[in-house]
């Protein structure tokens, strides 16, 4: 059986010897208070709670999945689901970074981020349900009315409602400009909204007694594409005027999906038969609203992901130290055994530090984008509001498509880690990859995600964000500059870095020519983003280390990070140099392709 032991020695490395976070929180007025023990208190209990309440149900989802009546349109979640819901309300977790002035907590984003990544590693399928809930909660909150703040953030936030965002359509997913979804506005200027959605997650369920739907529609003056769409919430149950719930509205769920993997969530074909809603934000402004939501479920699919790795390689780190096969290439390692264990092996080991890499490397990354939206959100200066607001731009589709990617490659070593096991349902591991599969899918696919990075982050704007983040990465390789210990990290980081720049040049100047070379270089060029991003951040950490190593510190956690820090820039930083390679191949390769298809 798996088991999962939440990271929260890693956590805090980063938190407080990395990223300094509570000194960064001091700075704005919200968290001005936040201290250490404050924070490790928090973490300890969500610990606990993801470990303890959550974890045990993985499995259990998994095999019973969700049911649908359909006579009712009503989704029985898995056995324990709702009760472990009830008990994360009754916790207060779901208002834990909320506005105080609708029932919050108001903590920091960046103790969320922690939280959420313990949750998704004990069960990814079950916290979907919150954390959709939470990216609605951030778009009403942003751009909703007065009138529905108060109808819905209150509920929202103390989770005894949850929200979904609609959107895909049977005929369109990433483009949304083709969307058919029909508002009728209404003589008490609600709404009666037609049509059908899919792919909706958390759509239906038995856990809470009201769902608030963020919906995608065109109003009947509508222009046509993307820039025709409005959004408007639509309540599961009407609400009436004095917060009690009304009569069930023309909202329900016509269908679920059979999936390969999450099948603890309910990914719902959602009818809409004149439902009625209010609008959220302007009229033909709706993504701009939605994207709020996209945004927060972009970084949300990343933590996902992380959560995955993490779980994958405690797992598959503790069958190695148990399993026992063959003998050591130099040599008997247990004399008292009939065989030494695979963790002697080094093939073996390079997949659990490929695991081991990802994770704290994606861990990093998550939680330095979580401080830089707290920045965007509270702190006092505008011009840091706007640079950090550019920061998580820039880095938000490397956080969703990097680390999804990688959880891919990392869930699946580790299942080979565990053999002919790895594939046998009851050890749990063949579960992770395949629930690590759609994130690579859903909240944009990573080609989008891509394509967002080169086309609209970087050559978008000339490359300026990019050099913001570059100008980083020159101040660390200069403070380090003659310190011979960190040469294996911030030699190959500062090469990168000068690569980089003329790589986006090339790639920006043969886009000018024909637009296919962006799209043909795209998905290479996040790859090779994602690794200078983590490569800056492994070796900030190694820094650390080596500082604490010097100082006298004889802690092993340190001498791990080093070693782990020397695995990733030795076995697979180097896959740059191939993906630059691929990416300057051009799109003729691709495109001049026709007879292949034909």
């Amino acid at each position: 059986m798996p088991s999962y032991t939440p990271p929260l020695r890693d956590m805090q490395f980063l938190l407080h010897e990395v990223l300094h976070v509570t000194e960064a929180l001091h700075a704005m007025p919200p968290h001005a208070e936040m201290d250490a023990d404050t924070l490790t208190a928090v973490l300890e209990e969500g610990g606990k709670f993801a470990s303890e309440v959550i974890f045990p149900l993985n499995q259990v989802g998994d095999e019973q999945g969700c049911q649908l009546d359909t006579r009712t349109h009503e989704v029985k979640t898995p056995d324990g689901f709702k009760a472990a819901y009830a008990q994360y309300v009754q916790g207060g977790w779901p208002s834990l970074s909320c506005d105080p002035a609708y029932g919050g907590q108001g903590l920091p984003i960046v103790v969320n981020q922690c939280l959420y990544e313990m949750l998704n590693s004990a069960n990814q399928a079950w916290t979907m349900y919150p954390g959709l809930t939470h990216g609605a909660y951030e778009a009403l909150h942003a751009h909703g009315t007065e009138a529905q703040k108060q109808c819905y953030l209150p509920k929202l936030t103390s989770g005894e409602w949850t929200g979904t965002m609609c959107l895909t359509e049977p005929h369109c997913g990433t483009d949304l400009g083709l969307l058919r979804t029909k508002a009728e506005p209404q003589a008490d200027g609600t709404y009666r909204i037609t049509g059908n959605k899919i792919f909706i997650s958390a759509g239906e369920h038995d856990m809470v007694s009201n769902i608030v739907h963020l919906v995608l529609a065109r109003l009947p003056d509508a222009p046509a594409g993307s820039k025709g769409i409005s959004l408007f919430a639509v309540p599961k149950f009407l609400v009436l005027d004095d917060g009690s719930l009304g009569e069930r509205n023309g909202i329900y769920c016509g269908g679920l999906e059979h999936k390969m993997g999450i099948h603890g969530n309910a990914t719902c074909q959602m009818v809409l038969d004149g439902a009625l809603g209010t609008l959220v934000g302007q009229p033909h402004k709706g993504l701009a609203a939605m994207f709020v939501m996209m945004n927060v479920a972009r970084i949300g699919v990343g933590m996902q992901s992380l959560g995955l790795t993490e779980v994958a390689y405690q797992n598959a780190l503790a069958y190695a130290k148990e399993r026992i096969q063959s003998r050591s290439l130099t040599g008997v390692k247990s004399p008292n055994q009939p065989a030494d264990s695979i963790l002697v092996h080094p093939d073996v080991r390079k997949m659990l530090l490929t695991a081991k890499a990802y994770a704290e490397g994606g861990r990093a990354l998550s939680l330095h984008c979580a401080l830089l939206v707290d920045q965007e959100l509270s702190h006092p200066d505008p011009a840091v509001r706007a640079e950090a607001a550019e920061q998580v731009a820039l880095l938000t589709p490397i956080v969703k498509a990097f680390i999804t990617d990688n959880a891919w490659i990392a869930t699946s070593a580790c299942m080979q880690v565990l053999g002919g096991h790895g594939f046998i349902r009851e050890w749990g591991m063949e579960q992770y990859v395949r629930d690590a599969r759609i994130n690579m899918i859903y909240e944009g696919t990573n080609t989008i995600q891509s394509l967002d990075l080169l086309g609209r982050k970087v050559l978008g704007n000339q490359g300026a964000s990019l050099k913001k983040f570059g100008a980083q990465i020159t101040a660390l390789v200069m403070a380090e500059q003659g310190n011979e210990d960190m040469a294996e990290f911030i030699q190959p980081l500062a090469k990168l870095g000068q690569q980089m720049t003329q790589f986006t040049g090339e790639i920006g100047y043969k886009a000018l020519q024909n637009a296919d070379e962006v799209g043909a270089a795209a998905v290479d060029y996040l790859r090779v983003a994602g690794h200078l991003v983590f490569g800056y951040f492994w070796a900030r950490m190694a820094q650390v280390a080596l500082q604490r190593i010097a100082a006298g510190d004889r802690d092993p956690f340190y001498q791990a990070k080093l070693q782990t820090a020397r695995f990733y820039f030795a076995k697979l930083f180097p896959e740059t140099a191939s993906l630059m390679q691929t990416a300057r191949a051009g799109s003729a390769v691709l495109m001049d392709t026709d007879a292949v298809f034909a």
